[in-house]
């Protein structure tokens, strides 16, 4: 049977929707020989490349974000209450009180089996980053995992910049939002999950979050459409979860289901591409 290998793309509370990608393989009975995330992505690859089984990831992904008291106290514990932005990017906006700390954002919501360094992975992954200051993709591949993990999480905005490995880090959606060509040669099938998505035809006129994460979704969703113009994985694999806004985590249970409606699919196709 052939290899195959997993790029796992952003989409924020979309990209929940990689928990039934991961239970759609392990009902196949097969497993990536490689891992790449990018953002959300380069979490949900965490934990998965640790040897996390799907349904303890949903069921810590769900019992995380359904107690609603327990959320708000890990988002309050997770503020960067002593970070301005003009410090680091000299812009005139002054401190943002909801900025959250990567870092610490991290430690409150990854999974407790998910080790501090790339070495102790079951399997092999890459974490797609950028590097604000040099304007370049970073892809991390050993070394300290939880920081990678962090960096590629960091949404402008709303999770200030990593600093790490002598660079200043944010959001791997900013160069690559679906990472499937970092797995060029390291397996004989790639497979993308991609996530993203354009922002959804709204009622009114969006508030200013909602205009900003529409936006980022909108970015994401462009370089996707262009990089897909030009090269394509052996399997792309889309969830129906255009419905979903960036920060919809609260509905995680309804991501993760919608996720479901093709896991048939998913096991049918890659069956086909690894046997053929």
């Amino acid at each position: 049977m052939k290899t195959f290998a997993l790029a796992l793309g952003a989409g924020g509370a979309r990209g929940l929707a990689h928990i039934a990608v991961f239970e759609a393989l392990d009902e196949l009975g097969v497993k990536p020989v490689a891992i790449s995330g990018s953002s959300i992505g380069a979490l949900m690859g965490a934990a998965y490349a640790a040897g996390m089984s799907p349904r303890a990831l949903r069921r810590h992904v769900i019992a995380t974000v359904t107690d609603r008291a327990a959320l708000i106290r890990r988002l309050v514990g997770a503020r960067a209450s002593d970070f301005a932005w003009s410090s680091l990017l000299r812009v005139p906006f002054g401190h943002n009180p909801v900025l959250l700390d990567a870092d610490k954002f991290c430690a409150a919501f990854l999974p407790e089996a998910v080790p501090e360094d790339f070495s102790a992975l079951t399997i092999p992954l890459l974490v797609v980053a950028a590097d604000l200051f040099d304007q370049a993709e970073v892809v991390f591949s050993q070394g300290p995992l939880r920081p990678a993990v962090a960096a590629s999480m960091a949404i402008p905005g709303l999770l200030r910049p990593v600093e790490h490995g002598g660079r200043v880090l944010v959001d791997g959606a900013a160069v690559d939002p679906l990472p499937f060509t970092q797995l060029a040669g390291r397996a004989d099938v790639v497979v993308a999950v991609d996530c993203s998505s354009g922002p959804r035809p709204p009622a009114a006129v969006p508030e200013a979050w909602d205009s900003v994460f529409a936006t980022l979704g909108l970015m994401g969703h462009t370089i996707v459409t262009e990089k897909l113009a030009r090269v394509r994985p052996d399997l792309l694999i889309r969830p129906n979860v255009e419905v979903f806004r960036l920060l919809d985590f609260l509905q995680a249970i309804a991501v993760i289901r919608a996720g479901e409606a093709i896991k048939d699919d998913i096991k049918r196709d890659l069956a086909a591409l690894l046997e053929g």
